[in-house]
C-alpha cells in the first residue's frame, strides 16, 4: 500500500543506519563526548555503523575525507553530531548531503575566530603530538562557508549560555528555525553532555 504524500499519508522516516561523529579543533577522536556516543550507540543500537574520524589540521581535507568516506552513505539514514569546529563542518556536510545534523556549541564562524590562532598546537588528548595550523587555512574555512542554512528542521544545536569559548548568541542566530536546547550554564565542552544524550537520540530517531 501506497503510504506517500500524494493519499494524505506521510512517509514514516527512514530508520538511522549510519552516524558520523566530528571532533573539534585540538581535538580527537577520544574527546568524551565522542566517547560518550560511541557507547551508547554499542550498547543501544549496534546496528549503527558509527565513524569518528581523525581530521587533519586542514579544513578543506577535513571535508573532503569525510565525504569520501560518506559518499555510499544514505543520506536519509545518516545523520552527523558535531561538536564546537566540527559543528561547522557537520553544518558543511548536512547542508551537502541533506542529512540530520546535531551541533555542540558549534562555530560560527570559524574563520574570524581561528585566525588568531595561526602557529603550532598540541592535540588535547595527546598533548605530545602537535599540529600546524596555517594561514592558508583560514582561508580553506571562509570557502566552506555556508551563507544560507537550508531545512533548518534537521538541525538540532544544543547552546550553552556558559561557553567560554564562544558566543551562544551567535550561535542561536545561526540556527533560525532550528530545534535548540539553551542551556542557562554549562560549557564549551559540554561537561554534561551525559545528560542531553537521550534527546540527540531522540533527534535522530534512534529513540
Amino acid at each position: 500500500m501506497n503510504m506517500g504524500s500524494r493519499d494524505g499519508w506521510q512517509t514514516p522516516p527512514m530508520a538511522l543506519t549510519h552516524l558520523l561523529y566530528l571532533h573539534g579543533f585540538r581535538s580527537s577522536p577520544q574527546s568524551t563526548k565522542a566517547r560518550q556516543m560511541a557507547a551508547r550507540l554499542a550498547q543501544d543500537h549496534p546496528a549503527v555503523h558509527w565513524w569518528c574520524p581523525a581530521l587533519p589540521a586542514s579544513p578543506r581535507e577535513s571535508i573532503e575525507q569525510v565525504l569520501r568516506g560518506t559518499t555510499d552513505w544514505p543520506a536519509s539514514q545518516m545523520g552527523v553530531v558535531g561538536s564546537s569546529l566540527g559543528g561547522f563542518y557537520a553544518t558543511v556536510v548536512a547542508q551537502a548531503r541533506g542529512c540530520k545534523a546535531v551541533l555542540l556549541n558549534p562555530a560560527v564562524d570559524p574563520a574570524r575566530d581561528l585566525a588568531r590562532h595561526v602557529g603550532h598546537h598540541p592535540l588535547w588528548h595527546e598533548p605530545t603530538q602537535t599540529f600546524e595550523f596555517e594561514p592558508a587555512f583560514v582561508g580553506e574555512l571562509q570557502a566552506l562557508q555556508p551563507q544560507v542554512i537550508t531545512d533548518p528542521q534537521r538541525y538540532y544545536a544544543i547552546v550553552a549560555k556558559g561557553d567560554e569559548v564562544l558566543d551562544w548568541r551567535e550561535m542561536v542566530g545561526r540556527y533560525p528555525g532550528a530545534q535548540i536546547r539553551l542551556l542557562e550554564g554549562s560549557d564549551h565542552a559540554l561537561s554534561d553532555f551525559d545528560t542531553h544524550i537521550d534527546s540527540v537520540i531522540q533527534f535522530l530517531g534512534l529513540g
